[in-house]
């Protein structure tokens, strides 16, 4: 009997103990796959995370890129601008005093005989400052007294500043020798020209390279060593052990 039991008892701790075991490795085995899963998906959630973060990276990389050469564009442009201003501003000056009386006296008669040439020309009309007018009337009606008396007109133009024009009475066609069309047809010349030779200058900053810099290294000045007198130290030490014997 008492066998009996303690072979029951046996079977019975035995079949605890499998079914623990058994029930702790499919615990161990259900927390290894869920860790597995975890880390999986830690993974895949640090690959999109950089992913995103490369890309965004990327983004405003090209984006600083892009703002910062609109603004050289926008500088050059704004620069190139000012140039064009200032050399308008300098033409249209220097035009308007080169119209001078002198200039005038000589001109003026010239381009009137020029028009007459043309067999269509008739009634011509020469207009003039006010101010120009007053000076260059007297010389201009003796110089262009043959044509005056063909029904030439000279008079006045308060539109205009320097310079002159000459054409139809009618108005149909006419010549503008005016300070403003003068300069501005300089300025239609300049300002091409102005913004190929900027263009030109900005290629060529653009090929530059930088040039490294060398920074020398400067030598230690070397030191003066001071002569030791070894052979009196020798006959010394010598006399010392002759004295000792």
């Amino acid at each position: 009997m008492d066998i009996q039991l303690q072979e029951l008892i046996e079977k019975i701790k035995k079949d605890g103990v499998s079914s623990a075991e058994s029930a702790a490795r499919k615990i161990i085995a259900d927390a290894e796959k869920k860790a597995a899963s975890i880390v999986s998906d830690a993974e895949v959630k640090a690959d999109s995370i950089i992913k995103t973060a490369k890309a965004e990276t990327e983004r405003m990389e090209k984006a600083s890129e892009d703002a910062i050469a609109q603004a050289g564009r926008n500088l050059i442009i704004s620069f190139r601008d000012g140039i064009n201003k200032e050399l308008s501003a300098i033409v249209n000056s220097e035009t308007e005093k080169a119209m001078d009386k002198d200039l005038l006296k000589k001109l003026i008669p010239e381009t009137v005989k020029a028009w007459s040439a043309n067999p269509d020309a008739d009634n011509i009309s020469v207009l003039l400052p006010a101010k120009d007018l007053k000076v260059l009337e007297a010389s201009l009606k003796i110089a262009l007294k043959a044509k005056i008396s063909k029904g030439l007109v000279i008079k006045s133009d308060a539109s205009l500043s320097a310079g002159f024009r000459i054409g139809s009475k009618n108005g149909s066609a006419f010549y503008d020798f005016s300070a403003e069309e003068v300069a501005a047809l300089f300025s239609a010349y300049l300002n091409p020209k102005t913004t190929e030779i900027m263009k030109k200058a900005a290629a060529g900053i653009a090929e530059e390279e930088p040039k490294p810099v060398v920074i020398e290294e400067k030598k230690p000045a070397a030191s003066k060593a001071k002569k030791t007198v070894a052979k009196p130290a020798a006959k010394s030490r010598a006399k010392t052990t002759k004295e000792t014997k």
